[in-house]
């Protein structure tokens, strides 16, 4: 009997090691509305690191930022909130500052930012969707179509960004956007 006892309280020792654990999570960007995962390079894929305080600061400055914008459309205030964060070399971070500057009319600066989020992560589809809309806005509708081609090939056409692209680009050239 004292093998079954030994048994049954080390099964309920672990289920309740188990159920008391607490639960970690990792932050990954999902469309620009997270964060995304730490950049530190060298170390193990973020996936395999528990977050530490380092990440969690980074994640409410960035959901701070990205009210900042998408809430109080507050262009000019975000982008000194997303510098801030000291991960320029982020994707989802230069994109954001690249779509504030673009709001505010600085086109130049916005180009700039896109073009180092996307050398940052090609793949970053959300990037190509906020370039194509700039370059929809300065006329270069055939620049713009290749960035909604990138788009196609990343996340299909029944993407969210996709779909937001292509509205930009069936408009009249010179109507005014409608983004």
């Amino acid at each position: 009997m004292s093998k079954f006892a030994a048994r049954f309280l080390t099964l309920a020792i672990l289920a309740m090691a188990l159920v008391t654990a607490p639960v970690v999570t990792t932050v990954y960007a999902a469309p620009d509305e997270s964060p995304p995962p730490s950049s530190d390079k060298g170390k193990k894929k973020s996936s395999e690191v528990k977050p530490g305080v380092e990440d969690t600061t980074f994640a409410t400055g960035y959901r701070a930022a990205y009210a900042t914008i998408f809430d109080r459309g507050d262009y000019a205030a975000a982008i000194p909130q997303l510098k801030a964060l000291g991960r320029d070399d982020s994707a989802a971070v230069a994109n954001l500052i690249g779509y504030s500057y673009r709001k505010l009319g600085d086109y130049k600066i916005a180009q700039i930012w896109y073009e180092r989020a996307l050398k940052t992560d090609p793949n970053h589809v959300k990037t190509w969707q906020y370039y194509g809309l700039w370059q929809v806005e300065q006329g270069n509708r055939e620049s713009a179509q290749y960035h909604l081609n990138r788009i196609a090939a990343l996340s299909g056409t029944g993407s969210e960004e996709y779909r937001s692209l292509a509205a930009a680009l069936e408009q009249a050239p010179g109507s005014g956007p409608a983004y």
